[in-house]
């Protein structure tokens, strides 16, 4: 058993009777998120489980039919989990080229406020890193990344705003992300991009996916 399942308790929950949500313990980082990654390899194999979709530290079991005996299905999960080790995958690298504050990024200037940085030390650590994308959720394309640095984390807005273009670059606690499509948003939106991230008529409709690598290449910043 790992040192993390002896110190905090893993949380398993029901979702109706379709599916189970499996929340791990530890911190939020690339190694835990690895972990995820095998874990959802393995269970997609189980019989009665339809689709296994990793979440950020989390794995969302969607059953083909609800199953008979949830307390041996739960065991198993604990099971698996702390059995599972790191699953390296190998994703595609994208560059994506981005315009800081101005229409784009409405909300540089409340983390500007709230970290201490000017607007052009936030770009500058923001665009530094080489993120990996955990995972997929909220709409469709939707990429949650990984490797923020923590000196621009934000807390998420109060009043959330009911419409931000696709392409928006924005900052949630210590997370940052790209939305796919036009739609409501709680986080502090930064930037823009134009790369189309989610298409239904495309073979692949999702153009990223977990284990993906994302550059942010500042294009120029408005302020």
């Amino acid at each position: 058993m790992t040192t993390d399942s002896l110190n905090e308790p893993l949380k398993i929950s029901l979702l109706g009777t379709t599916a189970m949500l499996f929340e791990a313990p530890g911190v939020l980082d690339l190694p835990n998120q690895r972990r995820i990654w095998s874990l959802a390899r393995q269970v997609e194999t189980w019989p009665g489980i339809k689709e296994a979709v990793p979440g950020m530290s989390n794995l969302m079991l969607i059953f083909a039919t609800p199953p008979a005996d949830i307390a041996s299905l739960e065991a198993a999960v604990r099971e698996a989990w702390d059995a599972a080790q790191e699953l390296t995958i190998e994703g595609n690298l994208i560059e994506l080229p981005v315009v800081y504050g101005g229409a784009l990024g409405p909300h540089l200037g409340d983390v500007v406020a709230h970290t201490g940085l000017s607007a052009d030390d936030v770009v500058q650590i923001h665009s530094a890193p080489l993120y990996t994308v955990y995972a997929l959720g909220s709409h469709p394309g939707y990429c949650y990344l990984g490797g923020m640095d923590p000196r621009i984390a934000v807390p998420r807005r109060k009043v959330p705003v009911l419409s931000l273009p696709g392409g928006s670059v924005s900052i949630g606690g210590v997370q940052t992300g790209v939305s796919a499509s036009c739609g409501p948003s709680g986080w502090n939106t930064i930037g823009g991009t134009s790369m189309s991230f989610f298409d239904p008529f495309r073979e692949k409709p999702a153009v990223l996916a977990p284990g993906d690598m994302i550059r942010f290449r500042v294009e120029r910043v408005v302020k």
